[in-house]
């Protein structure tokens, strides 16, 4: 009999890495179903895949929690239908909505996977998802940092697993030079130093002041590398990420470009031809506040040079003077120097990204963090068994 799963998924548009994860799943030979809003452009990818949709937002509507009990509801009503044997949530919402509809003591296991650490890092959020937590849950951190925090709030070790998530390493194979600087219409003496990423305006609630991405540091620190080398162009791929907030949050950042750096960034919005046009830049730059891997894995797997703030999961991949450079956060001078070292010696920045390619094609195959997640499953689900029969008779 097939493990049957449904995973919750707030969106149809983002999420890929979840997609890629449940395709080989569904190779492995488990019934995956999923649950999330239509209309987004990789439904017909989850269709393809073998996946059963089911349409619906299972997202926590925070904004309008005056449809708490019918959203909570209609999960509850989903999860009597499927019977899944587990549950899998990708978003600290829909997470929340799974915790709630259901209740502590529901006895399906139930996943978190954290595809990002920023509510643990703030202890109002961190504890407020913890708190929310029963008896079936378990949690799958995607980068080593994740898994560390929950640790250090009082989550049993075995309670706590780590998977990342995977890449389909084919779609790393192939891609050349050459489209961006063509597209651009400049030659190899420009030196491209690239960031790609969406936009994600400040939550100032969390105490933010700029972009969660780091895009303003970014600009920064190509300012104070023009003084020193004129023929640096920056390349920003990814726009805003959401609503009217985050296009003109979009705005600011490019005229904060154009008033730092004046005609010596690029904006080129987002793309869905990404791999394609890493292999032009020089130095590919993550300045993230707070993060899992972000696009690290991507530049790493074209072998592109690589930079990336000392957070998250970054230092899962990035190790300092052997795949890439390690700067701490908000720190422009520091990320300066950094794109500086790098683009001064080329066969050296080259060899680390090689390096750091061979690493991450060890820690990101999907097919192999797919087999993960099944084995965390079945250690979960064979272990529920044991206790349930070790649990002693009542007397009547």
């Amino acid at each position: 009999m097939k493990l049957k799963v449904l995973q919750l998924l707030k969106t149809s548009d983002g999420g890929e890495w979840a997609l890629r994860q449940m395709r080989e799943l569904v190779k492995l030979g488990l019934e995956v179903h999923v649950a999330l809003p239509l209309g987004g452009s990789l439904i017909p990818e989850y269709k393809a895949a073998g996946i059963t949709i089911h349409p619906f937002q299972p997202d926590f509507p925070m904004r309008q929690i005056w449809r708490c009990p019918q959203v909570l509801a209609q999960l509850r009503n989903l999860v009597s239908r499927i019977e899944p044997d587990v549950i899998h949530s990708h978003f600290v919402g829909t997470t929340l909505t799974m915790r709630l509809a259901l209740g502590k003591n529901h006895p399906i296991p139930r996943f978190f996977q954290v595809p990002g650490p920023l509510h643990l890092e703030h202890p109002l959020t961190r504890y407020g998802e913890i708190l929310t937590a029963g008896s079936s849950d378990y949690w799958i951190g995607s980068c080593e940092w994740t898994c560390k925090l929950y640790h250090q709030s009082g989550i049993p070790p075995e309670r706590v697993f780590l998977s990342y998530y995977g890449d389909s390493l084919d779609e790393f194979v192939g891609h050349t030079k050459g489209k961006l600087r063509s597209y651009l219409g400049i030659d190899e003496k420009v030196k491209l130093v690239g960031m790609v990423a969406y936009m994600y305006p400040p939550k100032y609630f969390l105490g933010q002041t700029r972009g969660l991405k780091g895009h303003e540091d970014l600009i920064d620190a190509l300012a104070i590398c023009l003084k020193k080398e004129p023929n640096i162009l920056g390349v920003f791929i990814g726009g805003a990420w959401g609503d009217a907030h985050a296009q003109a949050y979009e705005n600011r950042v490019r005229a904060y470009a154009q008033k730092h750096c004046p005609d010596r960034t690029i904006f080129l919005g987002t793309r869905d031809d990404v791999l394609e046009l890493y292999p032009d830049l020089d130095v590919a730059v993550h300045p993230s506040h707070s993060e899992n891997v972000g696009a690290a894995d991507e530049s790493l797997l074209l072998a592109v040079p690589t930079i990336a703030t000392n957070i998250g999961g970054f230092p899962d991949l990035i190790k300092q003077g052997e795949t890439g450079w390690l700067v701490p956060p908000k720190a422009p001078q520091k990320l300066a120097e950094a794109i500086l070292e790098a683009l001064v010696d080329p066969v050296r920045s080259q060899i680390q990204a090689v390096q750091g390619q061979r690493l991450t094609k060890q820690l990101f195959d999907v097919k192999q963090t797919a087999r993960q997640i099944l084995e965390i499953y079945q250690t979960v689900l064979s272990q529920r068994v044991v206790d349930y029969h070790q649990q002693p008779l009542t007397q009547s």
